[in-house]
């Protein structure tokens, strides 16, 4: 009985690997829909691959690393003439990067439901900032090193692969986060306000990503309004939203970014989702640490009542309660 139940757990832990490299490699031909070509190194403005990595470790532990070290390789290998040196290096950085900030974001005591602020600035800079500077690293030092890379074009190009990586985590990682605990509007008016939420999302970020007027930044009242009255369950799918639509627009050289060079829509892209995803994490996370403090402090008083209604002195039979009693005789 005890092997059976051990050969079950071995059997559900490779099955999590193989899962977690099957999406890896979805969600790398996903970003590679939209490369950028950056001296001559293709690159990402969103790579979500790592925002997966991040989000299946905070989920299911280090165990499911090689998982991940699988599909980053079988990305490398889809996008590079078969298997090399570099790209196992390379691949190797990519999976490297979301285990240290896994293991940064332990040590600092993440809690995986980002319902206080400190959570979500350890994401933002732990997490994503901070962890993705190896995979960067690695793979512009590597192609460096291979030949590939000129050493003049090391810095833009490892700019553009740490945005890319770092956007994947702030991006997919509170969205996939979410998804585990969310459940839908118990309230009929609730619906309707997620469902105006919706539309108005959805027409505010076509227009800011598709008109040639400078309107790009019309999408924050809405991203605003999903974290304040949503939390992360509405401002992490709107921000994935508008970071997508506006990759698209500027992959494309449309609205806003029609008259931008390769590296100036890079730039402008990665400010603009810099900005999203820290308006939604960040908001969302005060205010969903506001409500706990509100709700505990209400619980707080309602058991502090019944103490002192339970502790107060009860009418004895005859008498007031604070009618002295009689001496017996």
């Amino acid at each position: 009985m005890i092997r059976r139940e051990r050969t079950r757990r071995r059997v559900v832990i490779v099955l999590q690997m193989l899962g977690i490299a099957a999406a890896y490699y979805a969600a790398g031909q996903l970003g590679l829909l939209r490369q950028v070509e950056v001296r001559s190194s293709v690159v990402t403005p969103l790579w979500p691959p790592s925002g997966i990595a991040v989000a299946a470790l905070l989920y299911l532990g280090l165990r499911i690393w090689p998982g991940i070290a699988l599909g980053a390789l079988l990305t490398i290998i889809s996008i590079s003439d078969g298997l090399t040196w570099w790209g196992v290096v390379i691949a190797a950085g990519s999976a490297l990067a979301p285990l240290c900030s896994f293991l940064a974001l332990r040590a600092v005591g993440f809690r995986a439901e980002l319902d206080r602020l400190r959570d979500g600035v350890a994401l933002v800079f732990l997490g994503a900032l901070g962890g993705m500077l190896i995979s960067a690293t690695v793979g512009a030092g590597t192609r460096m090193l291979s030949g590939a890379l000129p050493a003049d074009q090391f810095w833009p190009v490892w700019s553009a692969w740490w945005a890319g990586d770092a956007m994947g985590v702030l991006m997919v990682t509170p969205l996939l986060l979410v998804l585990r605990r969310a459940r839908p509007p118990g309230r009929d008016a609730r619906w309707a306000e997620a469902s105006a939420l919706a539309v108005v999302a959805v027409g505010a970020t076509i227009v800011a990503t598709r008109s040639p007027l400078p309107m790009i930044y019309v999408i924050f009242p809405v991203l605003i309004w999903a974290a304040l009255r949503f939390q992360l369950a509405g401002s992490a799918p709107c921000a994935l939203f508008m970071s997508v639509m506006a990759i698209i627009a500027g992959t494309d050289g449309a609205g806003p970014f029609s008259d931008d060079s390769v590296l100036e829509v890079m730039l402008n892209l990665c400010i603009l989702n810099g900005c999203v995803a820290l308006t939604a994490l960040l908001l969302a996370a005060i205010v969903t640490e506001h409500n706990n403090i509100r709700h505990e402090t209400e619980v707080a008083c309602e058991e502090l009542a019944a103490l002192v209604e339970e502790l107060a002195p009860r009418p004895s039979k005859g008498g007031r309660p604070d009618e002295p009693q009689g001496e017996p005789g």
